[in-house]
């Protein structure tokens, strides 16, 4: 049976041409890649963890507090059965918070990027919460450059492009399921919209990846392992070459449905005037452009916002 490959990053530094050929054809054929060797404590990640679980445990009123309308959630918290996947008919069965790159408030892109927002009811959640934002924006990087180098472009041709990318940390609360007539999706079907997705644990098994023969194929990981997948922005980017994979999260078909699932996405994101027009190098006869006209990664992220019904 196929599976998603796990790679130790590590190896970029000891056996860099075998690593790169070996990540490269697993985002050709999946979109997604397990990343371990990483380097990031599982100390830091279960203290993250920790902070967003006990905000999530607070009173709903508490929480609300921190719900911010009519921004499409940039910051801050957003309630219960608010997002709603492309086509579907019935919202996520989820309620999250995003932490956002920390930016001086005089920067070009602060009309793009407000000000994180802080629960202070929680001791040590914006310490936890950006310590870990800051480790899987470093190793997004580190990604980035492999990702780079496969497609014949220079080691760091993402970096200027994402060094104040509007990047997000996104910690989710599925509550149990208790209900039997709930649909048994916590996540529809959909897309990411960023370049790259670090996804660091979750307390439950549940995602699957949507396989190129119509297969949906769980993932589970080992160790330290991060699922790192292809977002539309660099499926868009790249021509396709890296695609962007349809993935989901379902509701468990044993006693874990009953129990909360937590899990912690990382969407790295380009800068917001960074213009997405197909490179060069991923364009050849078998592969014509698809995009011709060029969009500024901010502009696509406010029509996929409104897709999704967060604006």
């Amino acid at each position: 049976m196929k599976h998603v490959p796990t790679l130790d990053i590590r190896r970029y530094d000891s056996d860099r041409t075998a690593f790169v050929a070996e990540l490269g054809a697993a985002y050709r054929e999946f979109g997604f890649c397990c990343i371990s060797g990483h380097g990031i404590p599982k100390s830091r990640i279960d203290a993250a963890y920790d902070v967003f679980q006990r905000f999530f445990a607070l009173p709903e009123e508490t929480k609300l507090k921190y719900h911010q309308p009519g921004t499409g959630g940039a910051r801050g918290y957003t309630p219960f059965g608010i997002e709603t996947a492309k086509d579907s008919r019935h919202p996520d069965l989820k309620e999250f918070w995003h932490i956002g790159r920390e930016i001086p408030r005089d920067s070009k892109y602060a009309a793009q990027m407000p000000a994180n927002v802080w629960p202070s009811e929680i001791e040590g959640f914006r310490e936890h919460g950006y310590g870990l934002y800051e480790a899987l924006d470093a190793l997004g990087t580190r990604v980035l450059r492999a990702l780079a180098l496969h497609i014949d472009l220079a080691e760091d041709f993402f970096e200027d492009k994402t060094c104040f990318g509007n990047s997000i940390l996104r910690p989710i609360h599925y509550p149990p399921i208790t209900a039997e007539d709930i649909p048994n999706v916590r996540a529809g079907a959909h897309e990411d919209i960023n370049f790259i997705t670090l996804l660091v644990g979750a307390s439950a098994e549940g995602l699957e990846v949507l396989t190129r023969d119509g297969q949906w194929l769980p993932i589970t990981t080992e160790g330290d392992a991060i699922v790192v997948n292809i977002g539309d922005m660099l499926q868009r980017l790249t021509n396709h070459v890296y695609p962007s994979t349809t993935h989901r999260v379902v509701n468990p078909q044993n006693e874990n449905a009953r129990k909360p699932r937590y899990s912690v996405p990382f969407f790295l994101h380009p800068n917001p005037d960074v213009v997405l027009d197909v490179l060069p190098s991923c364009i050849d006869d078998d592969n014509p452009s698809r995009y011709p006209t060029p969009i500024t990664s901010h502009e696509y992220l406010l029509e996929r916002l409104r897709e999704i019904k967060l604006i």
